[in-house]
């Protein structure tokens, strides 16, 4: 469903890298070309080679970009959530989508056409260097996710992501920090590269050792030194 933006509840732009740095009415004549659509949670918002020609900025909801195998196997490039922006690199060099995007739960996003985008930075040629820092970020998370893939095994990827995830979400709890983040063994799987049989054995291995904990797909780090020994 695409609707036009409510400005009471409109892309908080302001929030986006791309954009911080604009003045309000800037901000409010982008908004008002945006437009707002909404995905079911597992719903595709675009798939790999899928034409590229929208920047999407996250409301609501969270968003896996993701790659998948012949075999089906999934890996997870990134996460996005609120305030974060996706699918930059079709809408600047026209080429068809590089990776799936999936709703991981209800979201709610709004659209920039490509051809607003270019006016917008025609407008506001400053925007292009907030585009290459961002897009910078990204390859470097690349980097480090292809430097995993290589020199770590699947025990040393777990516990990698999930102190990740800890300092991203966690909560300080009287069992210790706990990840405040409903996520599937699969989903965690898909985050390191790896079958979820894999995963489902290192996640009982650190269970038993009392590394970490698990309750309804919510998981305490209760070893954080013990768990970041076993990433090399």
């Amino acid at each position: 469903m695409t609707t036009a933006p409510d400005m009471a509840e409109g892309p908080q732009l302001d929030r986006v890298a791309f954009f911080a740095d604009l003045d309000a009415p800037s901000l409010e004549q982008i908004a008002g070309v945006m437009r707002k659509r909404t995905f079911r949670a597992g719903e595709a918002i675009f798939h790999r080679d899928d034409p590229g020609q929208v920047l999407y900025v996250i409301r609501e909801g969270r968003v896996r970009i993701r790659l998948t195998s012949v075999e089906g196997q999934e890996v997870a490039l990134a996460v996005f959530g609120p305030g974060d922006s996706f699918g930059e690199m079709a809408i600047l060099d026209s080429q068809p989508r590089s990776a799936d995007a999936i709703a991981i739960d209800k979201v709610e996003v709004f659209t920039l056409q490509r051809p607003d985008f270019v006016e917008v930075v025609r407008k506001h040629p400053d925007i292009s260097v907030a585009v290459m820092k961002t897009l910078s970020q990204r390859i470097r998370q690349a980097n480090q996710m292809v430097e995993d893939l290589i020199f770590l095994d699947v025990f040393g990827r777990v516990a990698k992501k999930l102190l990740d995830l800890s300092r991203e979400y966690g909560v300080e709890t009287e069992d210790g920090v706990k990840i405040d983040l409903r996520i599937t063994q699969q989903e965690l799987a898909s985050m390191v590269g790896a079958s979820r049989e894999s995963v489902n054995k290192v996640m009982g291995y650190f269970t038993d050792k009392h590394y970490i904990s698990t309750d309804k797909h919510k998981i305490t780090i209760r070893r954080i030194a013990d768990l970041q020994k076993r990433i090399y």
